[in-house]
C-alpha cells in the first residue's frame, strides 16, 4: 500500500502564510499525482498533526516542512509520532539542500539582486546550535551558487542578529544590501526581515517547485532508510 505523505509545518498566525503553505502543499500534490498528501502544523494552525496522524489509513510517511533543525525537528515532532502513530516514517528536515539554494537564487533574481549587492541569508533562529549551523551551511551553498559572501543572519535566537549583520555590511563596497529570505511562508518572521533596514527583501521560499521536489526526495530518503533497516 502507498504510503500517505504528512506534511508537518509549524504553523503561522498570518492567513497569507497559511495560504502559501496550502498551495506548497498542493504543488506536492502534482508532483506525484494519485498520491495522496495531507497538511498539517505543529502548532498554532489547523490541522494540527497530533490530529491528522491518526486519522490516515494505512503507512505514513511525515515530511517536516522545516528548513534547520531545532526544538520542532528534535523534541515535538518524535513526540507527536510516538504518542499519535508510532507505526509512521519520519523523513529528514528540508533544509539545507542544494535545491534550497536554487530556490533561493530564483527568489532574489526576482526581487532584483544585482551583481554588487551584499547578501544576508535571514532565518527565524534556534536556541539549537545544530539549528544554526544548518542555515549556516545553507549561507554556504548560497554563496557558492552565488560568487559571494552570504552572511547567515537570525530574526529571533542566534548570532549575529539581523540589525547586527546589517551594521556590518552598511560601511562595506556593496550600495545595497540583500536579504534573501530563509523561510517557506510569510508571517512574524518575514515581517521581522522587511523591517531590517535591507534594501530588498526576497519573498519566502513557499511553491517553489525546487521545494516540492525536495519534500518527495525526503519522503523517498525516510522509505529507503526503513528498507534498509528491515533488510
Amino acid at each position: 500500500m502507498t504510503p500517505t505523505l504528512v506534511l508537518a509545518a509549524h504553523g503561522t498566525r498570518s492567513e497569507r502564510g497559511e495560504r502559501t503553505l496550502a498551495a506548497l502543499a498542493e504543488a506536492v500534490r502534482r508532483g506525484r499525482p494519485g498520491h495522496r498528501v495531507e497538511l498539517s502544523y505543529l502548532e498554532i494552525s489547523s490541522p494540527p498533526l497530533a490530529r491528522v496522524l491518526p486519522a490516515v489509513p494505512g503507512p505514513v510517511v511525515v515530511v517536516p516542512l522545516l528548513l534547520a533543525g531545532g526544538y520542532h525537528v528534535h523534541i515535538d515532532l518524535p513526540n507527536a509520532i510516538a504518542e499519535h502513530r508510532p507505526d509512521a516514517l519520519i523523513a529528514p528536515k528540508l533544509g539545507p539542500h542544494p535545491l534550497l539554494t536554487e530556490a533561493l537564487a530564483r527568489a532574489l533574481a526576482r526581487s532584483g539582486l544585482r551583481a554588487t549587492d551584499a547578501v544576508i541569508l535571514g532565518a527565524a533562529g534556534s536556541s539549537d546550535p545544530a539549528g544554526l549551523a544548518d542555515v549556516r551551511a545553507a549561507a554556504h551553498l548560497l554563496a557558492l551558487r552565488l560568487g559571494r559572501p552570504v552572511t547567515a543572519a537570525f530574526a529571533s535566537a542566534g548570532a549575529p542578529t539581523l540589525e547586527e549583520a546589517m551594521e556590518r555590511l552598511r560601511p562595506g563596497p556593496a550600495a545595497r544590501v540583500a536579504v534573501a529570505s530563509y523561510l517557506l511562508a510569510p508571517g512574524h518572521f518575514h515581517s521581522r526581515l522587511g523591517a531590517a533596514g535591507a534594501d530588498l527583501v526576497s519573498a519566502p521560499l513557499g511553491a517553489d517547485p525546487g521545494v516540492a521536489a525536495l519534500v518527495w526526495r525526503r519522503h523517498d530518503e525516510a522509505r529507503r532508510l526503513a528498507t534498509r533497516l528491515i533488510s
